[in-house]
């Protein structure tokens, strides 16, 4: 179930805090997985349901997870700052978030390290899977014109809002008029189309379907913060994985095998996609794949933490070399 609006707001500090002390003792923790048939490790995943996530449901067809003793689950959210508390509070023992939300929870104490890489950006300027797009009839042309506009992103203050920014202040505008609004990504096309947002940040597959109502790119927000920047990472909380590093070890392995996998092979990429999301096969053919590197980017992660600091986004400067194996 995709968590609601209500749900999100209430992803604050306090919360994520408090989701801390949920994690209780190591016995608790440890109930939070189960052991299938013939030893198999069952796991919850919290991802996104957009292209990113391909690779995880393709490991699992393949069985490169299988080949470990491992089992996914996934869990549907909205975002990257909805899953964090979930991965914390021992609800799932792995997550998927952008790299910006894992700053801001590092940044306030969160007890969260990454585990493998996520997702990468194409690094080509209008032919990446991420971004900013408005109506074919819109007047806005360019970044700078989104001064003053209403502009969706999936969560407030994580890495949709801070790329765009970006793009805003390379192109020659004020990036502290841009008049943000949250919305879920598949939400997103029809909003656009019905003229209740100007334009929005999305990502595939939510950038082919708005392409194929006729919309038009005005900025490659991912590409204009830095040519291959690490876009999202697969994480866990630090009790969970100093309490079951092999299990850790394992699903990095399979993750990582997964990662280059998907990366060899777009067509199946395309076929697996159409069995977690509900995008036309016509649009699906169109979708631009991201990159999929078994390792983050690392100078990408540090302009992301300077980008984050320059918008407030931290209490504090987060420390990436904590937050990164």
């Amino acid at each position: 179930m995709r968590c609601t609006r209500r749900t999100l707001t209430a992803v604050t500090a306090a919360m994520l805090l408090a989701a801390t002390a949920a994690c209780g003792s190591g016995s608790d923790s440890a109930k939070s997985e189960s052991t299938g048939d013939a030893g198999t490790t069952n796991l919850k995943i919290g991802i996104i349901p957009i292209v990113d996530v391909a690779p995880l449901y393709l490991g699992q067809k393949k069985g490169f997870y299988k080949e470990q003793g491992l089992s996914l689950s996934m869990t549907m959210a909205q975002g990257g700052a909805a899953i964090v508390p979930g991965v914390v509070s021992g609800q799932f023992q792995f997550g998927f978030s952008n790299s910006t939300s894992l700053m801001v929870a590092q940044s306030k104490g969160v007890p969260v390290k990454v585990v493998v890489n996520g997702v990468g950006s194409t690094g080509k300027q209008n032919a990446d899977f991420g971004a900013v797009v408005v109506n074919k009839d819109s007047p806005i042309k360019s970044a700078k014109d989104l001064e003053g506009k209403k502009v969706a992103v999936n969560t407030l203050k994580n890495i949709n809002d801070t790329t765009v920014r970006e793009s805003v202040r390379k192109d020659g505008g004020d990036p502290s008029k841009v008049k943000f609004v949250e919305l879920a990504f598949d939400q997103m096309p029809a909003a656009l189309d019905k003229g209740q947002i100007d334009a929005a940040q999305v990502v595939e597959p939510a950038t082919a379907t708005v392409k194929a109502q006729g919309g038009r790119v005005i900025a490659s927000n991912f590409v204009d913060t830095a040519r291959k920047l690490t876009v999202a990472m697969y994480f866990s909380s630090s009790q969970y994985m100093d309490q079951h590093p092999d299990v850790v070890k394992k699903f990095k392995a399979a993750t990582q095998k997964s990662l280059t996998y998907a990366n060899g092979h777009p067509d199946e990429v395309r076929d697996i996609i159409s069995t977690y999301t509900k995008i036309p096969q016509s649009t699906l053919d169109k979708v631009t794949l991201p990159a999929w590197p078994a390792q983050w980017n690392r100078p990408s992660l540090d302009t992301l933490a300077k980008l984050g600091e320059q918008d407030g986004l931290f209490e504090k400067t987060p420390d990436l070399n904590a937050l990164l194996p």
